[in-house]
């Protein structure tokens, strides 16, 4: 409809002698005043036309109205001081909402990227170490972007990148040698991932605070790299699978399945060949520039010669030991090669590593030209606890998993008076828990810092996901009914007005294409938030299952509709929908 009206008024300026490449339409945000927005005749104005806004758009608008042969625009008009406002017919609604029944579950569909091959990679949890809060920010983005290219018809593959080596995990295995209670391999990978968390830490610490601990941890740091003790390379071996068994396990609540794990042990030395083949190499420019060069026995790219908002980073420490960057090199052409057929590479992380990233960006594209346009770095920001509380309420510092947890808990301590068995609510907790924290990160744009409350997220009132999850219930529960009596949907039954919910619910594919070109989750997110607001004030001003009411069959038909966008839309925000709440 959006090209359908943009056409119009591109032929009514024609007529006028106007021509103009680019019309901006919008979305009122006061439904009362239409469905379609312009400012064109304010644009043209800008431009030097002589008229004033407001006349021009009475031409526009007596122009269009001439040639408008669409029985889907009821009525062209000028508000203000020169926009011109569309408002759409009963018929065109009566349409849409039989296009969504039609459509079902696949609603908002299309082949805009069908020739495209995606990898992303995100959520990247370290063996050895907890998965943290920032992790579950970088999933949740990660796997909504992916769902979101995939209903665009993009062929899309999911990739995880983890630090299996570094200081980290020696801090972890010297924690695990000291304490003999982090070495008990009874019980589950969840329990051990747990006790290789606090050994994380305890070995942290003593890195910082004892210099004989420091000594050591480097030491066994060094026997890592070279797999020079057995017993360290014992432990190495049951933390990795231990830690790495406990992160599935996450994947499977969130609802991710990766089809690639890269691991920085084996990018590192991909990357170290790549700066050492370009080591000295000059480019073929004026300026006759080097891509990597040596500086006090490091090797190092000057990204601010190529781009002044840029800085000088290592790549190969004065130790001889490649740093994240040159792993960072290895990795992208490890995924090239991986898919040499790959159109984009999306990578997701936090916002602090946009710096350095922009930096590997150029050296990548300086190396393989072929690979500049086909990266994107999607960043985003951080998450506080309300109230500032870094604990939980078992009094640990809050970990991305206890978070989780502990959101789940709070919902399932809310449905103890419910009437179900412990495995159904167990079930719906951990949906809804999920939903309260993958909403809770989605409805800002990625960029975004958040305050998270456990409280207001797991809200079935206002803004939350399982308010949309409650919402989605409540229209099951009526179509329920509406069976029980026997009343089938029909989108040819329809009143003469035209409610707020139908108002919203044509406009899903256009917020698809938006979220999917600007790989931005937070446009569904709010906008199901703006469809269940309207189904519910649907709901409460009305009875929608009546016998005796002749177009309680279209109401039918527009809850079946609702529940078929609340669903499509939840799932690509990674989100699951429970039949009952």
């Amino acid at each position: 409809m959006q090209d359908k009206i943009k056409n119009l008024i591109k032929d009514a300026l024609k007529n006028l002698n106007i021509e103009i490449s680019n019309i901006n339409l919008e979305h009122p945000e006061d439904l009362k005043n239409g469905e379609y927005s312009t400012n064109v005749a304010m644009v043209v104005v800008a431009k030097n036309v002589k008229s004033n806004p407001k006349e021009l758009a009475e031409k526009i608008v007596a122009e269009a109205l001439r040639l408008n042969l669409d029985k889907n625009i009821e009525k062209i008009e000028v508000a203000g001081a020169g926009f011109v406002n569309f408002h759409l017919s009963r018929k065109f609604f009566s349409r849409s909402t039989e296009e969504i029944l039609n459509k079902g579950e696949n609603v908002g569909k299309n082949n805009t990227l069908a020739e495209e091959k995606i990898m992303i990679e995100y959520t990247d949890p370290n063996p050895f170490k907890p998965f943290h809060i920032g992790h579950l920010m970088t999933n949740a983005i990660g796997e909504s972007v992916a769902r979101i290219l995939e209903h665009s018809g993009a062929t899309v593959s999911r990739a995880n990148y983890q630090g299996d080596i570094g200081l980290h995990v020696a801090k972890a295995i010297y924690g695990i040698l000291k304490d003999k209670k982090f070495q008990d391999k009874s019980g589950s990978h969840t329990l051990h991932a747990m006790n290789i968390g606090m050994a994380y830490a305890r070995g942290g610490e003593a890195y910082e605070n004892n210099e004989s601990a420091k000594k050591e941890i480097d030491e066994i740091n060094k026997k890592i790299y070279d797999k020079s003790n057995k017993k360290i390379n014992g432990i190495y071996d049951w933390g990795f699978k231990a830690t790495m068994e406990a992160f599935e396990d996450l994947y499977r609540v969130l609802g991710t399945k990766f089809e690639f794990y890269f691991l920085e042990s084996q990018m590192a030395p991909i990357g170290e060949r790549i700066v050492k083949d370009n080591l000295d190499k000059i480019i073929d420019s004026p300026r006759s520039r080097r891509i990597f060069e040596e500086s006090d026995g490091a090797i190092i790219f000057k990204a601010e010669k190529y781009n002044a908002k840029l800085h000088t980073r290592v790549f190969i420490t004065k130790k001889g030991l490649p740093t994240y960057e040159t792993k960072e090199l290895g990795l992208t052409e490890e995924k090239f090669k991986t898919d040499p057929n790959m159109n984009l590479s999306i990578v997701v992380t936090g916002s602090e590593q946009a710096d350095y990233m922009k930096v590997v960006a150029k050296a990548i594209s300086i190396i393989h030209p072929e690979y500049e346009k086909k990266m994107l770095h999607i960043t985003h920001g951080m998450m506080k606890l309300a109230g500032g509380k870094m604990s939980s309420r078992k009094g640990n510092v809050v970990t991305g998993e206890l978070l989780l947890r502990d959101t789940i808990s709070s919902i399932k301590e809310k449905m103890r008076e419910r009437d179900w068995d412990e495995a159904e609510k167990d079930r719906i907790a951990e949906i809804v828990g999920v939903a309260a924290i993958k909403y809770s990160i989605l409805r800002s744009s990625s960029g975004s810092d958040i305050v998270y409350s456990v409280e207001e997220s797991i809200s079935t009132e206002g803004d939350s996901g399982p308010y949309l999850q409650y919402s989605y219930a409540r229209a099951n529960s009526v179509l329920e009914k509406a069976k029980e009596k026997n009343i089938l949907p029909d989108p040819h039954t329809f009143p003469p007005e035209i409610f707020e919910v139908e108002k919203l619910l044509y406009r899903f594919p256009e917020i698809i294409l938006r979220a999917a070109s600007e790989y931005e989750p937070h446009y569904i997110a709010n906008y199901l938030i703006e469809v269940a607001h309207a189904f519910n004030s649907f709901y409460a001003s009305m009875v929608i299952v009546d016998k005796k009411d002749t177009t309680s069959s279209y109401k039918v038909a527009l809850t079946y509709a609702f529940t078929f966008v609340m669903k499509a839309g939840l799932h690509l925000l990674g989100i699951k929908v429970p039949e009952k709440m």
